[in-house]
């Protein structure tokens, strides 16, 4: 078993994380027939932007999000995204989708060539903005998690959404610490 700030992580066969606190999204689909999820996608995202803690992510993927709440919401009226995980600022675990299905977090997206990357891709929302710093325990949290879906799915690659829609998209941003989650996935391998 894989732990993190003394909770167990451990993911199931339907790729449900033990241990995440879960909200379900409709924002979801089937994976095509046959497709192996092979990477992970790394988020940012922070509503209202710079804000951290609010529930206005959670009301996102699910659909609630009160877009006369604040005056950024206006352009996420019609959008309907979610995200396998969010990892909050203190390392807590929200998980939206199950592994086995396609969570919406990519949009239009290309990666090594292939196209439509959310039918291959886990994506991990980190509560945070493009230009700010993360938390230690996000990337404590992200390197347990990583590593425990390494584990379980035949993932080859971690990569930024901003690799996947470059122009089009920042997130997780230039101070996002690769050398870190790399490490850390080192050391979730070996526990």
């Amino acid at each position: 078993k894989n732990t993190s700030g003394g909770r167990a992580v451990n993911l199931d066969c339907e790729g449900v994380l033990d241990g995440a606190i879960q909200v379900a999204s409709t924002n979801c689909d089937e994976r095509p027939d046959g497709e192996t999820i092979s990477l992970v996608v790394i988020h940012a995202i922070s509503l209202p932007p710079g804000v951290f803690g609010g529930d206005a992510i959670v009301r996102l993927f699910t659909n609630t999000l009160d877009c006369a709440g604040h005056p950024s919401f206006d352009i996420l009226r019609e959008l309907r995204v979610s995200a396998h995980f969010l990892i909050r600022r203190a390392g807590e675990i929200v998980q939206f989708v199950p592994c086995g299905k396609r969570a919406w977090h990519a949009g239009a997206s290309c990666y090594a060539g292939r196209e439509r990357c959310n039918d291959f891709s886990v994506g991990i929302e980190l509560e945070g903005t493009d230009d700010g710093a993360f938390a230690a325990a996000q990337y404590d949290c992200l390197a347990v998690l990583a590593g425990n879906l390494q584990a379980c799915l035949p993932l080859r690659e971690i990569a930024g959404h901003s690799d996947l829609a470059p122009g089009r998209k920042s997130d997780p941003g230039v101070r996002f610490d690769w050398r870190r989650v790399l490490a850390g996935l080192a050391r979730a391998a070996r526990a």
